[in-house]
């Protein structure tokens, strides 16, 4: 049963002697695990509750003692920021009840963060660089979780099983997170101190500034991309970018290129994480509440990829249109260029005639010299003294004006010139 702000205001006078309240207000927290309200006592001095509803929620507040007295001064001066100071407790069976110095500060909707100006941007980039730069001795030497970049992808890999066997995730995002889980490089990361709980509710703002982080039950050595989970839920991606930008440059170390691609998946497996949970305490209307918004985001993920299909269809039409275009104005361009010239090379060859040469052989001087150019006429031959005088013709033709088809003289041969095709320009 949920506690009103008046029942935890008594709760919280016998955490907190001579406290004496006189005004409460209901605080926003993990419905599922906690009873909060603000406390105003006669001073003006705020106060706020935070009571378990089940037993390992109450582990979980006993577990922020500890992180927070593990805060010594010296870590708590170099935050940009400040974290809470735990006024007492108070057990009830096997929970127990802490108050908490309430800290100055507005809890702002993820929206209304969005909507801020640069400076908030930068203040909340800082914010998260402060918490991923502290030493991890802080973690160790409280004896709380640390994980490796593989050991946290086993983790999740576990998680996913676990979720799969309620039957009540969408075939779509098992596949989804399964792929993205199986894909090691994504899971390339340096580990560090990681707050593992935030979000918007555990954010104090004050004009433009970060005041104080709370909620520091989750603490732990993991995924730096835990923290930037709650981000990617805004609609503004300018203001995700000025946030990765901000803290980039804080950060003692360059973060991974793949951190806001983890965010996203952890921030869509925090649905499944949250339908178990419902499931595990018997909450029907949180399991509902569950069902209802892995539905959604399923919904959402399939028409992107039907728009994303779309997108490259008409992609590859439109190259298709682009190459076919080309291609039609290069016919249209070759079409448009001069006839091709074939001009004959000029005869300028004299004429050649052949005469007999003086001598005693009784060989015929056409046959001795068609012998001598041929190779194959034997000495001594006999040939028609007439032929012999006969005027051979560069052209080709006998002295009777007959063309041999077979003619392989040099007037014979043309060149051709071809005038060049330009190539038409490609878009």
């Amino acid at each position: 049963m949920r506690r009103t702000p008046l029942e935890l205001a008594a709760i919280a006078t016998a955490a907190v002697p001579g406290l004496a309240p006189t005004a409460t207000a209901f605080s926003p927290d993990d419905d599922a695990d906690f009873d909060s309200a603000l406390l105003l006592d006669a001073d003006g001095k705020r106060w706020r509750v935070r009571s378990p509803r089940h037993p390992e929620a109450s582990t979980r507040l006993e577990t922020e003692f500890m992180v927070l007295r593990a805060f010594a001064p010296s870590i708590r001066a170099e935050l940009p920021f400040h974290v809470p100071t735990i006024a007492g407790t108070v057990r009830q069976g096997d929970l127990t009840t802490f108050v908490y110095t309430h800290l100055h500060g507005a809890m702002l909707s993820i929206d209304e963060l969005s909507a801020g100006s640069p400076a908030l941007a930068r203040e909340i980039g800082s914010a998260l660089a402060a918490i991923h730069d502290l030493p991890l001795t802080l973690v160790t030497n409280a004896d709380l979780p640390s994980y490796s970049a593989n050991e946290f992808r086993q983790r999740k890999l576990n998680e996913l099983d676990q979720a799969a066997t309620t039957g009540k995730i969408p075939a779509t995002l098992l596949r989804r997170w399964e792929h993205a889980l199986e894909d090691v490089a994504l899971w390339r990361f340096n580990t560090s101190v990681v707050h593992g709980d935030l979000h918007e509710d555990n954010l104090m703002v004050q004009d433009d500034s970060v005041t104080a982080l709370t909620g520091w039950t989750d603490l732990r050595i993991g995924d730096p991309a835990d923290d930037f989970a709650w981000l990617v839920a805004s609609n503004e991606a300018s203001f995700v970018e000025a946030v990765l930008n901000h803290y980039t440059q804080a950060r003692r170390e360059k973060p991974d290129v793949h951190l806001l691609r983890r965010a996203a998946l952890l921030a869509e497996f925090a649905l499944a994480q949250y339908l178990v949970k419902a499931m595990a305490a018997g909450h029907q209307s949180m399991t509902a509440e569950a069902e209802s918004m892995l539905q959604t985001l399923s919904a959402d993920i399939d028409e992107q990829a039907r728009r994303d299909e779309e997108a490259a269809q008409a992609a590859e039409n439109e190259a298709a249109e682009i190459l076919a275009a080309d291609a039609q104005a290069a016919a249209t361009s070759a079409g448009q260029n001069p006839p091709v010239s074939v001009v004959a090379i000029p005869n300028a060859e004299p004429t050649v005639t052949v005469a007999a040469i003086p001598g005693t052989s009784a060989t015929s001087p056409e046959r001795s010299l068609e012998s001598a150019q041929a190779g194959t006429t034997a000495p001594g031959s006999t040939a028609d003294a007439e032929e012999t005088e006969k005027p051979v013709q560069a052209g080709g033709g006998d002295s009777n004006g007959t063309n041999d088809p077979d003619d392989t003289s040099t007037a014979a041969i043309s060149v051709v010139k071809v005038t060049p095709l330009h190539t038409a320009n490609r878009s």
